[in-house]
């Protein structure tokens, strides 16, 4: 079978169990961002984590992969696509638990940063945070039944993945970036700043 269909060249594709929708849908960008989510983290995986929180990723990208299976499908419970449930957001919460543990309480503001792993792990929190938006708009404009174990499960894995971008800097010894408040300097107005004719 060729990769290429033809299908979707007119800027439509198909729903599975359902009908062709527009690929600018908003069930498309909910499950197209969880998607794009799941690249970061295969990203992050690949960027010299410690075996113990890479096999925890390995573990989130297959669960990504059934969310974007039930937001796919308009009639999930017709095609048994609801898998997520109390289990994985409790294992998620457990993994929080267990990283903070070992990491120093956050007295202020850190920025993106640090390490290359870390970083990624940023950029997938971020991403991770977006999916979740577009869940949240797919529901609240179209009334679409998605289940309040899969919203919950997105809230908690972007806690996870923030905490866990501070674990692999402190692993690697490296500092965590503070956010620094920028000092507010008076405005200019813009002919006082133009040279003189």
């Amino acid at each position: 079978m060729k990769i290429y269909t033809k299908t979707g060249d007119m800027g439509s594709t198909g729903l599975f169990g359902g009908p062709r929708v527009s690929k600018d849908d908003d069930r498309i960008e909910a499950y197209g961002t969880v998607d794009e989510l799941n690249a970061a983290l295969g990203i992050a995986r690949a960027a010299d984590l410690p075996a113990d929180i890479s096999d925890q990723l390995s573990n989130i990208q297959s669960e990504l992969f059934s969310i974007g299976a039930e937001l796919a499908t308009p009639d999930p419970d017709a095609f048994s696509m609801r898998i997520i449930g109390d289990a994985h957001i409790a294992r998620l919460e457990r993994e929080i638990d267990a990283h903070e543990a070992t990491l120093e309480p956050l007295k202020h503001f850190i920025l993106p940063a640090g390490s290359a792993a870390a970083a990624h792990l940023h950029l997938a929190r971020s991403i991770c945070r977006r999916a979740e938006r577009r869940v949240v708009t797919l529901v609240r404009r179209h009334e679409v039944s998605v289940s309040e174990e899969l919203l919950v499960y997105l809230n908690r894995l972007g806690d996870l993945l923030f905490v866990l971008s501070r674990v692999v800097n402190s692993r690697a010894g490296v500092d965590e970036v503070k956010w620094i408040k920028p000092v507010a300097t008076p405005s200019t107005p813009a002919d006082a700043a133009a040279p003189a004719n």
